[in-house]
């Protein structure tokens, strides 16, 4: 007894389960993203902010804390935090500000996009 499966019915089959699997993956993917951007609004817009933290031993750091109209240094360890100073002076508070903006790093598209004109460049080139 010979059986010779139907390819087309089966190739089918296969393509329909996949696209399923993939259009739920995405489904996913969308509520995920949304739900994640809302939650970097809010951390966003929060008043208080860690600026920096810096490790000077086991289980002790320094760290720069950003509080509305001031940058607290604490000192962190185990089972204590210290007010080291408080810097509320506008021009100190404005160089956190700027070494901030200068520090922050091209998202991902940004990137991506300067990669592919490279690439568009020297291809135009040829």
């Amino acid at each position: 007894m010979n059986y010779h499966p139907d390819l087309i019915s089966t190739a089918l089959r296969m393509i329909t389960a996949l696209a399923v699997i993939l259009g739920g993956l995405l489904i996913v993917l969308y509520f995920v993203k949304r739900v994640f951007k809302r939650d970097m609004r809010g951390a966003m817009e929060r008043p208080i902010r860690v600026l920096a933290n810096s490790y000077i031993g086991p289980k002790k750091s320094i760290s720069l804390v950003e509080i509305p109209g001031a940058i607290l240094v604490l000192g962190v360890t185990s089972d204590n935090i210290s007010l080291l100073a408080k810097i509320d002076n506008e021009e100190t508070l404005d160089r956190f500000k700027r070494f901030e903006v200068e520090r922050t790093l091209p998202s991902f598209s940004d990137q991506l996009h300067r990669l592919t004109s490279r690439f568009k460049k020297d291809r135009s080139v040829d």
